[in-house]
């Protein structure tokens, strides 16, 4: 691919992802913006890792910071996966893509973020194991990043509850157009009673018109539905 071409495509994709942000309503946003930073906290300190090494002189202490690659496991996976899954959702949302999940998008987002709060606290149980070689022992506890992660999670569950209590209107087809809002005058509620009856009706209209040598305003008293008077 020429430079042009891949300048073009690299272009083409930023508009493409600024759309789309431009696209999303608030709370999708601010879960967007909590999927995005646990993955960026996965470059941050999750673990504090301790060594002992015996010398000649005695036991040296070694201690290093490893982000969550460094210490890989089904944990961290999961976290990462949860994160993406969450991106691509509402970048499909926000395209207008048209496809139903059960419970709706907040529910499943509110299920993500839950999922990745239970992940972080059981690491925080069943911690990575260290490892023995010859001279040098470690062991591997937790560190403050892992403690952020925590929180994205539980900021993410935030804003899926945000999202199912907006109860948003789903795409019908690929592309649909979101739905215009209602101006605030539109979203009066009318007075809730019994509807009115066709001879109400037309009393109403007859003191309105005053005809029928009555008086404006004056009710009639007769149905106009029963039989004429003699």
């Amino acid at each position: 691919m020429s430079r042009p071409a891949a300048r073009e495509g690299a272009l083409g994709a930023g508009g493409r992802l600024r759309g789309a942000w431009r696209e999303l309503y608030a709370e999708q946003q601010l879960a967007v913006l909590a999927a995005l930073g646990l993955v960026g906290s996965m470059f941050l300190p999750w673990y504090q890792q301790t060594g002992f090494a015996v010398t000649r002189s005695g036991t040296d202490k070694v201690e290093d910071s490893l982000i969550a690659f460094e210490s890989w496991g089904f944990v961290e996976a999961s976290i990462l996966l949860v994160a993406l899954g969450v991106l691509v959702l509402l970048f499909a949302r926000a395209e207008r893509r048209a496809f139903h999940l059960p419970f709706g998008d907040g529910a499943v987002i509110m299920g993500a973020g839950a999922w990745t709060m239970f992940l972080v606290f059981y690491r925080q149980v069943d911690k990575p194991e260290g490892s023995e070689s010859g001279a040098l022992k470690t062991t591997i506890g937790v560190d403050w990043g892992i403690f952020v992660a925590f929180l994205l999670g539980a900021l993410l569950t935030y804003a899926g509850w945000r999202i199912a209590q907006r109860h948003r209107p789903e795409p019908i087809v690929d592309g649909d157009a979101a739905p215009a809002p209602v101006p605030p005058a539109e979203r009066l509620t009318r007075p809730v009673g019994p509807p009115a009856t066709s001879a109400a009706r037309v009393r109403r209209r007859a003191g309105e018109r005053g005809g029928d040598g009555q008086f404006e305003g004056q009710m009639s008293f007769d149905d106009p539905d029963g039989p004429p008077a003699p």
